[in-house]
C-alpha cells in the first residue's frame, strides 16, 4: 500500500555530518536494519564518492535484505565540464548498487555563477544529464534541489526550470531543500505550493533547523502539498541539525492523521530514538518531543494533581503509544499528589489518606531546600518514604571512614579506611582505589560483601558532581548523583554536603541499601 507521506531516512549520510557524531560500518548496518524493521520507506546509506567508509557500507549492504525500506546512495550531479558517463563520481553511485540513487544539483543562481562558477544553462544542462543517466542505469532517482527556497527568493523562473530539468529527465522525486535552515514556514509554504503547481512527480521536503524550525518547516511542505519528507532520527545533522523525523512520524499519525510507517512501528519510536543515541555514543536529550525521557514527565503539584483524575489533562497522547513512559517527578514544587503517584510508580500502596504523607512532603521540601534533587535518584527517594513508613533499622551503618593519599614513585594512591556495622557484627576493611571516591566504594564493599554476597553484582555505572552554590567558594554544597546497577535494573541515588566525600559516601549508601531491599533475600543474609 502506498503511504500518503512517505519517510526518507538521512541519518546516516546528513546526520552523519553532525557534531560529534560517527558511525563505523558496522553501526551503520544495524541502524540500517533497524530503521528498515520499523518500517521507513528509504534509509540513505552515505555518499560513496565522499570516503571508503561508505564505500565498504554499500559493498556489506549488498548482502543484506530489506523488507520495507530501499537504500538509496547519495551523490551530486556531475562536474561541469564532463559527461555524466565519465564522471567517476556519478560511476560510484552506480556501483555502490542500491535501487535507489539520490542526488543534489544546484537551483541558486548565486551557487551556479559563484559556487560551481558556470553558466545557467550549464547547469540545467548537468542536472538533465545525470538524472538522465542514472534511469538509463534502472535506478529509482530522487532530484534533492540544493537550497531550493533561497533559489526561488532570488528568482524564482529560473529556480523552477531546474525542478522542470530533473523531472522531465525522468526524476522520480524532487525535493525541496531548505539548506541553509533559514526559512520561516509562510515561505515554506507558499514556495511548495508553487513547486507543486509546476510538477507532475511526487515532491519532498528537507530542512535544516538553524532557526528551530526544521520540523515546522518539514509540516508546513508536508501540508502545502508534499509527500516526501526528509529528515534524521534525533534531529541529527549539520550545524544544528536536521528535521528530526522522530517528531515528524507521530506528528502524521496523531495530529495530521495520515498515514507513514506501520502502526504498530509507533510503540517502538522511543525505543529507535534510544538505539541510535547509543550507537553513536551519546545520552539521550531528555527534552526530545514525543521519546525524551521528559517528554511525560509531571512536576508540579497542581499538573500531578490533575493528572490523577484525568490523564488528558496534561498529556496529549498516552505515552506508550510512542514507546515512552509517564514520569512523576518530586521537588519542593510537588504536592500530594505528587507523592501518591511517584510512590505507587516504586512500588509503594500509598494514598492521599496515607498516614504519614504529610511528614513525606515536608522532609522532601526540606532536602530538596538543602540541595537534594530526587528527579534523577529514584533509589534515595524510595528510601526516605520507606524510612518514613517504617522504623525497620537500616541493614548496615558506616561508623567510621577514613580517606588519604599516598605517594608510589611517580603516582599517587588513595586508600579508604571504613568501619560498618551489620546487626551485632562489624567489619572494617582498607581498600586502595583511582580516586578518593573509587577507594572508598571499595572499602564499602569489601566490609559488606561477605555478610550481603549479592552485593558482588553491583556496579556503579555513573557519577556526576554537581557545585550548589559556587560563590561560596572551597565552603559550597556539593551534590553528588550515583547510577548503579545490578545487571538487571539500574537505580539512582543522591548525596549532598559541603564535603565531597561525606556526600559521595551518602549516595554510595544509599545505592547498596536500595540493592539489598530489591534482593529478595539481601535482607535475611546477616
Amino acid at each position: 500500500m502506498t503511504p500518503e507521506i512517505e519517510i526518507y531516512d538521512t541519518t546516516l549520510r546528513d546526520g552523519t555530518q553532525g557534531h560529534g557524531i560517527s558511525f563505523s560500518v558496522a553501526d551503520k548496518l544495524r541502524i540500517a536494519e533497524r530503521l528498515d524493521a520499523f518500517g521507513v520507506h528509504y534509509v540513505e546509506g552515505g555518499w560513496p564518492g565522499s570516503n571508503p567508509k561508505d564505500i565498504e557500507f554499500f559493498a556489506e549492504a549488498k548482502h543484506r535484505t530489506f523488507r520495507n525500506a530501499r537504500l538509496a546512495a547519495f551523490g551530486s550531479t556531475r562536474r561541469k565540464d564532463t559527461a555524466a558517463a565519465a564522471d567517476d563520481q556519478v560511476q560510484l553511485l552506480i556501483d555502490a548498487g542500491t535501487p535507489v540513487v539520490t542526488i543534489f544539483g544546484k537551483t541558486s543562481l548565486l551557487h551556479v555563477r559563484e559556487v560551481l562558477q558556470t553558466t545557467p544553462d550549464q547547469n540545467l544542462d548537468m542536472i538533465a544529464d545525470t538524472v538522465r543517466f542514472l534511469k538509463q542505469h534502472g535506478r529509482f532517482v530522487v532530484y534533492d534541489a540544493e537550497h531550493a527556497f533561497d533559489g526561488f527568493k532570488e528568482d524564482a523562473e529560473y529556480a523552477a526550470s531546474t525542478l522542470g530539468a530533473a523531472e522531465d529527465a525522468g526524476a522520480d522525486i524532487v525535493t525541496l531543500c531548505d539548506t541553509n535552515g533559514g526559512s520561516l514556514p509562510g515561505e515554506i509554504a507558499a514556495i511548495t505550493r508553487a513547486a507543486r503547481g509546476i510538477l507532475r512527480v511526487r515532491l519532498g521536503i528537507h530542512t535544516h533547523d538553524d532557526i528551530g524550525l526544521g520540523v515546522a518547516n518539514a509540516l508546513a511542505a508536508l501540508e502545502a502539498g508534499a509527500t516526501h519528507v526528509q529528515g534524521t532520527i534525533n534531529g541529527f545533522g549539520e550545524r544544528t541539525g536536521n528535521c528530526n523525523i522522530t517528531t515528524v512520524i507521530p506528528i502524521l499519525h496523531f495530529k495530521l492523521k495520515k498515514g507513514s510507517v506501520p502502526q504498530e512501528s509507533l510503540a517502538r519510536l522511543t525505543e529507535l530514538s534510544q538505539f541510535v543515541d547509543e550507537t553513536a555514543n551519546l545520552r539521550p536529550n531528555p527534552r526530545l518531543p514525543w521519546v525524551g525521557a521528559a517528554a511525560f514527565s509531571h512536576k508540579g503539584g497542581t499538573h500531578v494533581n490533575a493528572v490523577q483524575k484525568a490523564l488528558g489533562s496534561y498529556e496529549h497522547v498516552d505515552p506508550a503509544s510512542v514507546g515512552n513512559t509517564r514520569h512523576v517527578l518530586i521537588s519542593d514544587l510537588a504536592g500530594r499528589s505528587n507523592i501518591v503517584m511517584k510512590a505507587r510508580e516504586l512500588g509503594f500502596d500509598l494514598s492521599t489518606e496515607t498516614a504519614h504523607l504529610k511528614t513525606m512532603l515536608e522532609r522532601i521540601k526540606e532536602m530538596e531546600h538543602r540541595g537534594y534533587e530526587f528527579e534523577a535518584a529514584d533509589g534515595s527517594l524510595a528510601l526516605l518514604i520507606r524510612r518514613v513508613l517504617s522504623h525497620e533499622p537500616p541493614p548496615f551503618t558506616v561508623e567510621a571512614y577514613h580517606v588519604s593519599m599516598r605517594s608510589e614513585g611517580a603516582s599517587s594512591v588513595c586508600e579508604a579506611t571504613v568501619k560498618v556495622k551489620v546487626g551485632n557484627d562489624r567489619a572494617h576493611t582498607v581498600a586502595d582505589g583511582d580516586g578518593p571516591v573509587n577507594a572508598l566504594d571499595a572499602a564499602l564493599r569489601s566490609a559488606l560483601v561477605t555478610l550481603y554476597p549479592q552485593l558482588e553484582a553491583v556496579r556503579l555505572t555513573d557519577y556526576k558532581v554537581r557545585i550548589i552554590d559556587s560563590t561560596s567558594g572551597t565552603a559550597a554544597t556539593t551534590r553528588v548523583l550515583i547510577q548503579s546497577s545490578d545487571g538487571v535494573s539500574e537505580w539512582g541515588t543522591i548525596g549532598v554536603n559541603e564535603n565531597i566525600i561525606e556526600a559521595s559516601l551518602q549516595a554510595l549508601v544509599d545505592s547498596l541499601e536500595c540493592a539489598l531491599i530489591k534482593s529478595a533475600s539481601g535482607l535475611g543474609a546477616r
